[in-house]
Parts: structure tokens; sequence; C-alpha cells
């Protein structure tokens, strides 16, 4: 039997909230190991990561970056950004994602013993497996509806976020799944709609990305288009694509059963 278990781990003197799967027989191929969204957490996942580790016979990692779940929150999240005893307080910076790709990301699979993991990215989880792939080596990298850039859509649907947020049912939906909702909310809103992160583009790093991969984007997604993956697969000639009619930001949740046969098809072609 496949079995799940949740305990935290200290990264950089951060506690993060981390679940490991086991699948039901031990298996020497790579660990998965799932990236969340920019308001997601280890439960926003719900039960795809288990299903999918069962799937392929593989081992899962799933965590919750700092402020979100229920890691640790970051402290005085709408203030001043700055260090204090190593440690990050205040507002995200436009390098936010950098930080946890090439940062926390590699400290956290060197304390768990994890080399070349198979990344599973979606929206700003995709962005940080993108990066971290494009500087450190892995067994391959599926992302999800990831940014490359920004795109006035985004910014739209941000916005339309934030006002949800103080107006609408948002944080009501959002609080079951972190221990900080509005740390969670507005580290992640903020820096999205700053006018520094305006220019964060990410095409030039991504030359250098030689692992297999497989870009996943929504024909219906109102947080980008897909100028994000063709964008990805002009700069990563062994990129495949897959372009999902009637799927929204989210193709696990909205188009569950054809990600999943991409995934086992393309990971059989490894």
């Amino acid at each position: 039997m496949q079995t799940s278990s949740l305990r935290p781990l200290s990264v950089l003197g951060t506690r993060l909230e981390v679940q490991h799967i086991q699948p039901e027989v031990p298996s020497s191929g790579p660990t998965l190991v799932f990236l969340h969204e920019g308001l997601g957490s280890v439960a926003l996942w719900r039960d795809w990561p288990a299903r999918l580790c069962a799937q392929l016979g593989l081992p899962g990692l799933v965590y919750s970056r700092q402020g979100y779940g229920q890691s640790d929150a970051t402290p005085d999240v709408r203030g001043p950004s700055r260090t204090d005893n190593s440690q990050r307080h205040g507002r995200l910076l436009p390098d936010y994602m950098h930080r946890e790709a090439l940062e926390v990301l590699p400290a956290l699979l060197q304390a768990l013993g994890i080399e070349r993991p198979l990344l599973v990215g979606h929206s700003d989880g995709g962005t940080i497996a993108l990066l971290h792939a494009s500087q450190h080596p892995v067994a391959g990298c599926i992302v999800m509806a990831p940014h490359v850039m920004v795109e006035d859509i985004s910014v739209q649907a941000i916005t339309t976020a934030r006002q949800a947020y103080e107006h609408g049912p948002l944080r009501q939906r959002l609080a079951p799944f972190h221990a900080d909702v509005d740390c969670a909310f507005w580290q992640w809103n903020e820096v999205w709609l700053s006018d520094a992160f305006r220019t964060f583009d990410i095409r030039p790093e991504l030359h250098t990305i030689t692992a297999p991969l497989l870009a996943i984007q929504g024909e219906d997604d109102p947080y980008g288009t897909m100028a994000q993956i063709d964008d990805i697969a002009g700069a990563v000639p062994q990129a495949q694509l897959l372009k999902l009619p009637a799927c929204g930001h989210s193709p696990h949740r909205d188009q569950p059963a054809a990600v999943e046969q991409a995934v086992r098809t393309w990971m059989s072609e490894l």
C-alpha cells in the first residue's frame, strides 16, 4: 500500500511543511518533487501528487514554501523587504522565484538526500522548476501553466484576485489551506502587482536546460497565454508541449486524465 506522511523540516532556518509519498513497491526511479502555485500549499494539491506517484510507481515529495500552508509565515509580510538574523522579512522581491529555485530547493533536496529529482511544477512552481533545471541536474521537468515572462493578462487576473480577496469570497476559500492566509495571499499578490516585477523574464535562462521537459498550458487560462510554453519550446529544443482545450490555470484539476496520460507517455519515452 502506498503511504504518505507529513512532517516539518527546517531548511535555511525556516520550518517547512513536507509531505513524503512512498510507493507500494520501492522503486529505483527518481523522486517526483511537487512545486505549488502562487497561492498553493501541500493541502491545495489535494490527492493529485499521491495519485500520480501511484500511477508511475515513484516516490514523491510535496512541500509548502515559506508563508504557505503550515510552513513558517513570513514576518511583516507587507513591510519593507529585509533580512534579519539570516531570515527573510517583509515583501517578496522580484527575484523570489530565483531564490526558491537556486537556494531553498537545493538545500531542501540536499537535506533529504534527493539527487536528480523529477520536478513537477504548477504556475509559480513551474517557473521555479524551470529555473532549478537551468542550473542543477534533474531527471526531468514537468511544468503546468508556468510563467516565463509577465503578460498583461496575468496582471489583470491578479488584480481581479485582489478584489476577490478584499471584497469577495477568496479569503474564506483559501483560509482552510494556510495557517496564515493573509501572509500567503499578500506575499504573492503584492510582488506580482509591483512595478518592479513587470520586467520579470526568465527566457534567456531557459537555454541551459538539458533535461527532458514537458510543458502544459490550458487554452482558457486567465493567467497566461500559449506564448508562455511556445517561448519555452523556442529555447529548449527537446521540450514537448501539451495544449489543452476546455482547461484553465490548473490542468491537473481541469483535465486530470489528459495530463496524467501525457505524463505517462512522456515518462515512457525518457
